[in-house]
């Protein structure tokens, strides 16, 4: 666990890349191999179930710390963090527990199993044996919430270094399904074997937003320009007649699409799909919240799979029997796709459709007017390129339409984490509901760290109640809100949710009198 603190102390302490890829390397070069396999794990997000309730974290402290309850509220408040919060509180430790941090989180799913009190007797006697940073990286680990600001990028630049593989299949071999306690660190990244189970999906190939004039991206015949939909992109895997669909987030979804397995079943050969999972009825393309409520789901009622059916709008292939394609230029793999999938009927396939267009500016009309079709904007991908792991500029565009955007007013704020665990930075925003407001989004992003300080001051003056970590403020500053689609929702006061919903600029020029009205706001779903 040293190490390990130390690598994450490391980690926080820079926002340069090359910093962490340099500590990331030192970390392998140190570490035990079992190490090294949980390292990976809790960087890609294969963190282990929760198995102590948080809140009794909380009472365990209190009854150590002896801290009354309001005082704990307030540094909680302060801190923004129950991990570190609990860190800071608890006293200095009279033992010292060296143990590897396979040996630690071997520990902590052990739990699952205990009673309370033994829950409670190992995690006290661990608090007492480790000092600050491993003592918060414990808490983290314990409650899952461990989070680091490295970006799977920088990950596997430094894993590629490390090991001298080859990134793309790296990438590849570390996907699918593994447990840190059934796989040694060399099989996990060997690109020898990238395929040892039927299920092991490909890294996706991901697309830059379009920062070119179109007539600079040369001929248009060179150019596969398709619809971009807001679904869930995932790959349909069909080996040996057995089915997987694996979202974008590397989530094992198939049991959240029953019907998309049956139809994969009941065609033939082996095969691996890239496309977008989207709520179809009767032909049109549903809004992202209608896909929405069918996801993470353990159950997929009758009625929801006739009130939200889905279909998958597939636009390549890179898997077809046994053979990895993905060096192929889109315009062979596209050739392919649709050999193999006009070969074969299903309602709930279909290749996704070509945008035919002869000069760039006929493509401005489109693009405004996908919205009428409940997508995005347009992909422009060259005809020519393989099938990347990851981005590469030049090769996939996504051209989106511009976001909508109204005017709502801050009601709520919250202190973020981290550096920015003394600001508020957390914020709710509403409309006008006829005499009231009604909330109708958070948002997290958007402002300079000028504007927060600005926001933070007016919070702290005009708090009118406190809820926690939250507080209501006086209905004052009016911000810009974008967001890509709308649509109706049960699960919010205002009945529809926003998609994507980011701040764009704090109006000062306006009131709260002219903030958007929700009447207004609900006309824009299709």
């Amino acid at each position: 666990m040293k190490h390990f603190a130390e690598l994450i102390n490391a980690l926080e302490s820079t926002n340069k890349t090359n910093a962490k890829i340099d500590t990331i390397i030192d970390y392998l070069e140190r570490a035990p191999e079992t190490d090294k396999v949980w390292f990976i794990a809790l960087f890609t997000g294969k963190r282990p179930k929760r198995n102590v309730n948080t809140n009794l974290m909380k009472e365990w402290a209190l009854e150590i710390t002896k801290l009354p309850f309001w005082l704990f509220q307030e540094s909680y408040s302060s801190v923004g963090d129950l991990g570190e919060t609990l860190s800071l509180i608890l006293p200095q430790p009279t033992e010292k527990i060296d143990r590897s941090l396979s040996h630690w989180m071997t520990d902590i799913i052990s739990l699952k199993n205990k009673t309370e009190a033994g829950k409670k007797e190992f995690v006290l006697q661990s608090w007492n044996g480790l000092d600050y940073i491993e003592r918060l990286i414990f808490n983290k680990l314990l409650g899952g919430s461990f989070r680091i600001g490295v970006s799977s990028k920088n990950l596997i630049n430094a894993l590629t270094r490390y090991s001298g593989l080859e990134t793309s299949a790296l990438m590849h071999s570390m996907m699918g399904k593994w447990e840190p306690g059934e796989i040694s660190f060399k099989e996990l990244i060997s690109a020898e074997n990238v395929n040892p189970d039927n299920s092991k999906p490909y890294p996706f190939c991901l697309a830059y937003p379009l920062e070119k004039e179109l007539e600079e991206l040369g001929v248009p015949d060179e150019w596969l320009i398709e619809y971009k939909w807001d679904g869930i992109r995932g790959q349909i895997i069909r080996r040996n007649d057995e089915v997987f669909i694996w979202s974008r987030g590397e989530e094992l979804v198939t049991g959240q699409f029953p019907e998309i397995v049956e139809t994969v079943k009941a065609m033939t050969g082996n095969f691996v799909l890239d496309g977008e999972i989207l709520a179809v009825k009767e032909g049109k393309v549903l809004n992202f919240n209608e896909l929405q409520k069918r996801l993470n789901r353990k159950n997929i009622t009758k009625k929801m799979l006739s009130d939200i059916p889905v279909e998958v709008f597939v636009y390549d292939l890179i898997e077809l029997e046994g053979t990895d394609l993905r060096e192929k230029p889109i315009s062979a793999r596209r050739a392919m796709l649709e050999e193999l999938l006009l070969s074969q009927t299903s309602d709930k396939i279909r290749i996704s459709k070509i945008i035919e267009f002869k000069k760039w500016e006929e493509l401005d009309a489109i693009r405004e007017s996908s919205r009428e079709i409940n997508s995005e904007g347009l992909m422009l991908k060259q005809k020519n390129s393989p099938y990347h792991s990851g981005r590469k500029k030049g090769d996939w565009w996504k051209w989106k339409i511009n976001p909508l955007t109204l005017d709502a007013v801050l009601i709520y704020a919250q202190k973020g984490s981290g550096r920015r665990s003394a600001y508020y930075t957390d914020y709710t925003f509403a409309v006008k509901n006829g005499d009231s407001l009604v909330t109708i989004a958070k948002a997290y992003s958007g402002l300079t760290d000028k504007e927060i300080m600005e926001v933070s001051r007016f919070v702290n003056k005009n708090a009118i109640e406190k809820f926690g970590t939250v507080r209501t403020v006086k209905a004052e500053l009016v911000f810009e809100i974008a967001f890509e689609g709308i649509g109706f929702s049960s699960r919010h006061k205002s009945g529809v949710a926003l998609r994507f919903p980011r701040i764009v600029r704090w109006r000062k020029d306006k009131t709260v009198d002219e903030i958007d009205n929700l009447e207004e706001i609900k006309k824009l779903i299709q």
